[in-house]
């Protein structure tokens, strides 16, 4: 204990000798000039915008070399990613402003992406190669009356990269590292991850095309209780294909095309129970998904007109070895959904603007298991919303953004939802924002929460309100920059799994609160510092895997202009899980320590804007520590990789 306070101390000296008091997200965000997508769904400036918009950019991904999407994310303010310390193949839970997966919307180039055949709704992000990745915008707090169900603590919005303006322009790489855990340190090549790409303009048509393959070993997925147990190591392999294709019609038409295609093997072994016989090398599961869709764009003289649509069909199976026969027990689930989002920007005047839309939503599940079979004829529903927001800009400061949603569900008939969501910026001569919002949400439950062998037909949606209010600041230049804001969530009819072993809605009213503080000091041209602090706290019924304080800090030094050095910190606070105990039948509540990572990178470029090598070295200290109840976590891991465009 004594030796992690004194780790944590150094950090926090380190960081103040760099301006600890005066730094920002451990994302680098411009948090006055960028442009936005998110709160309107077109480009606003963020001075405009009643949100505190983190957005990660493609310069900050390539100081993030050797991460994965979850590790990226899992650095911004108030967003908890718990499983990206784990072995890959675990699935990741989504806390953001303690939620959870079904309340965080995920966006692929402004489609709302989901497995409909999944238990919470959500998308897998371990499906997507962060190397395919421009950049990213998290918007905390309700945003269903934009983008309707599900968008309850956050909605993650992911834009792919885009065509070279030159008529070819190649790209490829390849990452090897070691996967080993704090009481297994085996650092030969156990991690790899390669890629290729071309993409283009010619003309008035442009294209990408790129694959990516990653395949990782040596971690059991469950933790071997000493280091001679000889755990069999657990497999991940995804392969990911993606094209796109866009035409230039005229100056105000363009039309885009993308089809995605993803496969993931994966070993997993049982859940974690107690018992000592979790581990297993029979258990295997398969994952594909395709995904393809058409986004035009009209431009006129008094606004602008979109269309997003986009397909999905997701297939995954399982094999598993069954105790009772000595057998192999076979599963498998398959989804398809459909999405459509028309929407149109109408400029009335020089202050103010309108966005209307409509959203069509459709989706079923299909499963057979050895316990139950669910048909697609029986497994689906779909919403049709209407929706409107109007933004308003004035001249002396004052910003509103305001609107309503009307969703149209099959199964549950109609619902509205709303948002009033002021700001007023001083100006340059008191460069001070404040902001504010009152927004509510309309969680629906899964097809598997309705129809699977623990499913409820009875279920009624989840209900949110949220309310925030912040301030953001630039000083000296904008070389410093702050905010903060505060926020307060309520939650009706969560839904839970009861004693009976089924779905039911947790009776009574649930809270959630917290505060969110992000900094950043530009010392120099070369060094530059910046750091978040997350508080969050939740009533009991919420609280599983959720920590209190939360910190990341991280110090960028261009020491020349080729050679990058990052190092950065991460704090997780002691948090609540619990497990099935099979040795007493019964749900066994635990208390998970906290921890702490030191993880540092270097980057030189040998040939300029042509050739570019990394290394990085994560969990510097090897810290013992525990992610999630009776699975493994990572220790000290190194990473070496090379990138060469062409």
């Amino acid at each position: 204990m004594k030796k992690n306070f004194i780790r944590f101390s150094a950090c926090i000296a380190l960081a103040t000798t760099c301006g600890y008091a005066q730094v920002k997200d451990s994302v680098k965000v411009k948090q006055l000039d960028d442009v936005v997508f998110s709160d309107t769904k077109f480009a606003q400036s963020k001075e405009k915008s009643g949100k505190v918009i983190i957005k990660i950019t493609a310069t900050e991904f390539q100081k993030k070399s050797g991460q994965t999407l979850a590790n990226v994310l899992n650095s911004v303010a108030g967003v908890e990613i718990n499983g990206t310390q784990s072995a890959n193949g675990k699935n990741l839970g989504y806390y953001i402003r303690g939620g959870k997966n079904q309340q965080v919307l995920i966006l692929i180039d402004g489609n709302p992406v989901t497995d409909a055949s999944g238990i919470s709704f959500e998308y897998d992000l371990r499906l997507l190669p962060i190397d395919q990745i421009e950049n990213i915008e998290i918007m905390k707090g309700a945003a269903s009356t934009l983008y309707g169900s599900g968008a309850a603590s956050a909605v993650i919005n992911i834009t792919l990269k885009k065509s070279s303006k030159k008529p070819l322009q190649a790209n490829a790489y390849i990452n090897i590292g070691s996967n080993a855990t704090a009481n297994n340190s085996k650092y030969n090549g156990q991690d790899f991850n390669q890629g290729f790409s071309v993409n283009g303009t010619v003309d008035k048509l442009n294209y990408l095309a790129s694959i990516n393959s990653t395949e990782t070993k040596g971690m059991s997925q469950v933790a071997e209780p000493n280091p001679d147990s000889n755990y069999d190591k657990d497999r991940f392999s995804r392969i990911n294909y993606l094209s796109k294709l866009g035409l230039k019609a005229n100056d105000k038409l363009t039309l885009d095309f993308f089809g995605n295609y993803d496969k993931v093997n994966n070993d997993y072994d049982f859940q974690y129970d107690n018992t000592g016989l979790n581990d297993t090398y029979f258990n295997k599961s398969k994952t594909e998904q395709f995904r393809f869709g058409f986004s035009p764009k009209y431009i006129y003289t008094k606004g602008e007109f979109r269309l997003n649509s986009n397909f999905t069909k997701l297939q995954r199976a399982y094999q598993e070895f069954n105790s009772g026969n000595n057998g192999i027990d076979n599963s498998s689930y398959g989804s398809r959904s459909v999405t459509i989002d028309a929407f149109n920007k109408n400029i009335i005047s020089t202050n103010f603007y309108l966005i209307t839309g409509t959203n069509y939503q459709f989706h079923d599940m299909k499963s057979e298991t050895p316990y139950s079979i669910i048909t697609k004829e029986v497994a689906k529903f779909n919403m049709v919303d209407p929706y409107f927001t109007g933004v308003f800009t004035s001249d002396f400061g004052l910003n509103i953004n305001a609107g309503a949603r009307l969703n149209m569900h099959s199964q549950y008939g109609n619902k509205i939802v709303y948002n009033v969501n002021p700001s007023f910026n001083f100006g340059k001569e008191i460069p001070v924002k404040l902001l504010a919002s009152y927004s509510t949400a309309f969680v629906t439950p899964s097809l598997y929460q309705l129809y699977s062998e623990y499913g409820n037909a009875t279920l009624t949606p989840e209900k949110n309100t949220t309310i925030e209010s912040g301030i953001e600041v630039s000083l000296a230049q904008k070389k410093l920059t702050f905010n903060m804001v505060a926020f307060y969530r309520e939650q009706n009819n969560s839904i839970g799994f009861d004693a009976n072993y089924q779905y039911s809605n947790v009776q009574g009213l649930n809270k959630a609160k917290g505060i969110e503080t992000i900094v950043n000091y530009a010392l120099s041209a070369k060094l530059n510092c910046n750091a978040n602090y997350t508080f969050t706290q939740v009533d009991e019924a919420l609280n599983r895997l959720i920590p209190k304080h939360k910190v990341n800090t991280s110090i960028d030094f261009s020491a020349t202009k080729r050679l990058f050095l990052n190092a950065n910190y991460q704090y997780i606070d002691a948090r609540q899980d619990a497990f099935f105990d099979g040795n007493t039948d019964a749900i066994v509540s635990t208390k998970l320590g906290s921890y702490q990572l030191l993880n540092a990178l270097i980057k030189y470029e040998l040939v300029k804007d042509r050739l570019t090598i990394f290394g990085n070295v994560t969990n510097i200290f090897n810290e013992d520590f525990v992610e999630n109840s009776g699975y493994s976590a990572r220790g000290r891991n190194f990473k070496l990789g090379l990138n060469v465009k062409l």
